[in-house]
């Protein structure tokens, strides 16, 4: 479990996770950017939840002018890093 923020402006870059991923978004307003989504995008507004499958390449973005702070769950395989960034690694 960590809380991550986001300054406006900034993202995580392109990556995946080997595992799932579980958010809430405590503060502020993220742009999820991924093939999984309808028209490639999706919003994510403070209150809302967040689920991310293993294997599939994605960023999430601040495009906003407040910080984002998110609450995260990892459920990760052992010894697999929490954020893969070598794409050629996402299944």
């Amino acid at each position: 479990f960590r809380e991550i923020t986001i300054a406006a402006g900034t993202g995580t870059g392109r990556h995946c996770h080997h595992g799932q991923l579980i958010a809430v978004v405590k503060q502020g307003e993220i742009t999820h950017h991924s093939d999984t989504f309808p028209g490639g995008t999706r919003t994510f507004r403070a209150g809302d939840s967040v689920v991310e499958g293993a294997g599939y390449p994605h960023e999430v973005r601040n495009q906003g002018t407040e910080d984002v702070v998110l609450m995260v769950t990892y459920v990760t395989p052992v010894g697999k890093p929490l954020i893969e960034e070598d794409l050629s690694q996402c299944e």
